[in-house]
């Protein structure tokens, strides 16, 4: 016997729910049973549709501010070409999107390191995070040095573009090549020679401040 057919009307209702309560209570407070009551819907059928809650709250980014947009390959032949190209897809995934909700994306690594790690593979370079073929590219071309460390693309990115977003000012090309020239490109290169490792950045999905905690999945 065939199921009944999926709704995509009542889905993409589901994951505007499943949108708003991050952007009310963050990714930890997300379940099952509050997205049914938001939404009016029984957990049955969200568990129809996806199994855990990462794969709903990953469902909800890739309908919403983790949409895909343009092809997922960052290759301009120029690392400051790559870096601008990043910052760029960046900053328009903070801009589709209201302010909380862009904040979840920082958040993510914080409080579910798979779950940005997820987003990544699933959406694409999202500018979040400097994808390593970005960095062997340059260390090929000799634009950086052996042993660098993306920590401080990741750490200062998103950081800087989230914070321009949340209080309304422009991140247009003069200030992303300001940003690049002045902050990124010297930062990336200064990384080959500190001693010891990097904590990671906030957006790389792997902060060396705390292990994250560790949450049980609902069951139906």
């Amino acid at each position: 016997m065939r199921g009944r057919p999926r709704d995509d009307r009542r889905e993409r209702e589901i994951l505007a729910t499943v949108t708003t309560l991050l952007a009310d209570v963050g990714y930890d407070g997300v379940t099952f049973e509050e997205v049914a009551r938001r939404a009016g819907a029984s957990k049955a059928t969200l568990y129809r549709r996806w199994s855990t809650r990462r794969d709903m709250v990953m469902a909800a980014l890739k309908a919403g501010p983790a949409a895909r947009s343009g092809p997922d390959a960052i290759d301009t032949g120029s690392l400051r070409g790559d870096l601008l190209a990043l910052c760029r897809r960046l900053d328009r995934t903070m801009r589709s999107s209201d302010g909380r909700t862009a904040m979840l994306l920082l958040q993510a690594g914080l409080e579910d390191p798979e779950l940005c790690d997820e987003i990544e593979r699933s959406t694409g370079p999202t500018g979040a995070r400097l994808p390593a073929s970005v960095v062997e590219a340059a260390v090929r071309r000799g634009e950086l040095p052996i042993g660098v460390d993306p920590f401080p693309y990741e750490e200062v990115t998103g950081s800087v573009l989230l914070l321009r977003r949340l209080n309304g000012l422009p991140a247009d090309d003069h200030y992303l090549e300001s940003l690049v020239d002045s902050v990124l490109l010297p930062a990336l290169r200064g990384t080959a020679d500190v001693r010891g490792d990097l904590p990671r950045g906030i957006f790389s999905g792997h902060p060396a401040t705390a292990p994250a905690p560790v949450t049980t999945e609902e069951t139906p």
